[in-house]
């Protein structure tokens, strides 16, 4: 029995890896200190990273082909992915596989470890949920996280901008800029607007790419950003005014949110007092009353 379960265990952690390959982009720390201990053993094989490259596209298609497919590129899987910023082509395999691979791991620790006994058709059937559901969640999460950064972003962007179409480059050319100078404080939308120039650059009009930044990206204020471009685009208005009157609608929405934000603070702190806060107090206020009325009480008894 040893001998399967070792095998199980080794191809479970070979597909781990793999995902954490395809979903990294190949700049994790980790790797990066290992790069350094075979650099010079790199340097004699200059393929060693395109042959490492091909071994996981062939391993990444040959579990699809047994895996069901979805070749709709407008899915929901497919603009979730989009909008986290994996546009790798093994990044919908990668999930797919997550898909199917997690559930068995968990139906298959909660076995080995005996804790499905507390429940056998409960817990197996959670945790064969749980496994479907969790890749989606952590998906969602992270599309999630890259929209708030897009929308933090977006006024600093405009403003700067404004400043480089007033300055008389175009927008092509003041996108590029922006790109280049914000690429510190705000990487995910310097990477957006790369996209942007080259696939103006590749052949595209400017209305269809920005269009698919709308699309890519699904944030509510870049789509109104977008809608305000192609009617400038299309009317021949003032580029820099309609930039400048959104760029302070931005500005005033981002106020109005912090805002909010800070009137949430108040309930969302009552779960912690009444839970963690006001118990303690109860314990140091009225418990040296509770113990003498104890005392109190039993010497009377006697």
């Amino acid at each position: 029995m040893p001998g399967p379960v070792v095998v199980i265990f080794l191809a479970v952690v070979f597909i781990a890896m793999v995902l954490v390959y395809a979903f990294s982009g190949g700049t994790l720390p980790v790797t990066e200190r290992l790069g350094h201990l075979w650099r010079h053993s790199a340097k004699r094989q200059p393929a060693l990273k395109e042959r490492r490259q091909q071994l996981i596209s062939w391993v990444f298609s040959g579990i699809a082909k047994i895996l069901p497919t979805s070749a709709d590129p407008s899915s929901q899987t497919a603009n979730l992915l989009a909008r986290a910023g994996y546009r790798r082509p093994e990044a919908a395999t990668a999930m797919r596989i997550a898909s199917v691979i997690l559930p068995i791991i968990l139906v298959g620790g909660t076995l080995l470890t005996g804790f499905y006994r507390l429940s056998p058709v409960f817990i197996l059937f959670a945790a064969l949920v749980l496994g479907f559901v969790l890749p989606d969640l952590w998906l969602t999460g992270r599309a999630r996280s890259r929209q708030g950064n897009l929308r933090l972003a977006l006024p600093d962007a405009l403003d700067l901008l404004v400043i480089c179409v007033e300055a008389g480059l175009g927008l092509d050319q003041s996108l590029l800029y922006v790109s280049q100078e914000l690429r510190i404080a705000h990487p995910v939308l310097c990477e957006e607007f790369d996209l942007v120039n080259a696939e103006v650059h590749v052949g595209k009009t400017r209305i269809e790419a920005l269009r698919s930044l709308s699309e890519r990206t699904g944030v509510e204020d870049i789509k109104v950003l977008v809608a305000t471009l192609i009617q400038t685009e299309r009317f021949g208005t003032s580029v820099a005014q309609a930039l400048r009157i959104h760029s302070d609608e931005l500005r005033t929405k981002r106020r109005q949110r912090a805002e909010e934000m800070a009137a949430k603070t108040t309930i969302k702190m009552v779960l912690a007092l009444v839970f963690f806060i006001f118990p303690a107090l109860f314990v140091v206020i009225l418990g040296p009353a509770v113990i003498s009325l104890i005392r109190d009480f039993g010497e009377l008894q006697k």
